[in-house]
């Protein structure tokens, strides 16, 4: 069975929203599209050719597939190790719009989305089955407790508005650090497990 992982950049305050430009998603009046770039370092890009590399397949939301397949076909450089994953490999889109997929190898994914990720992880017989940004799909299946991995990539920046990974009200966990490093540009990156429901104490001595 494949492990479910999460890749994705995440500002300071937790802002996840249009990281790679203006234009990405403006949506909600947000104009601070672009903030990751200033970051992109050779650190990044070999941190993202190693995540790349354990893939089997992928799970996307709709808006993140749009961005992605309108980008990455028309890289066709055979030493690109993102574009050789991405244009080759299963990609599984959640969506109850996208009826005919251009893009090579992509099916979609609608109904029961949690039940039908547990199924897609059993299928999935080699390397992960790796989300890249797709806040809102993640979100969704926060819950379901079926993602197995977090690999955050927190940037030195605060916005102060934008749409965030982690949403209010949901469930109190707890995770385990598994991995960090930084980059020359000060990123942080971060890999967590779930581990369980968050715990809960007191510095307080007794009365």
């Amino acid at each position: 069975m494949a492990k479910l992982t999460l890749t994705t950049f995440v500002t300071l305050d937790g802002v996840m929203q249009a990281p790679g430009g203006p234009e990405e998603d403006p949506s909600g009046g947000f104009e601070c599209g672009g903030w990751m770039v200033p970051f992109a370092d050779e650190g990044m890009i070999e941190y993202a050719n190693e995540t790349f590399d354990r893939a089997g397949a992928f799970l996307l939301g709709r808006r993140t597939y749009d961005i992605f397949s309108a980008y990455w076909p028309r890289v066709t450089d055979p030493e690109d190790r993102i574009a050789a994953r991405l244009n080759t490999l299963t990609k599984h889109v959640v969506s109850t719009t996208l009826k005919d997929p251009e893009w090579e190898n992509t099916t979609v994914v609608s109904g029961d989305v949690a039940a039908e990720v547990a199924r897609l992880k059993e299928r999935t017989e080699e390397g992960e089955l790796q989300i890249h940004g797709s806040g809102a799909l993640a979100r969704s299946l926060m819950p379901y407790d079926v993602i197995d991995e977090y690999h955050l990539l927190v940037h030195p920046v605060f916005l102060g508005r934008g749409r965030r990974l982690f949403p209010d009200g949901g469930l109190p966990t707890a995770f385990e650090l598994t991995d960090a490093r930084t980059t020359a540009s000060g990123v942080a990156v971060q890999t967590y497990r779930p581990a369980g429901h968050a715990r809960f104490g007191t510095f307080a001595g007794d009365a």
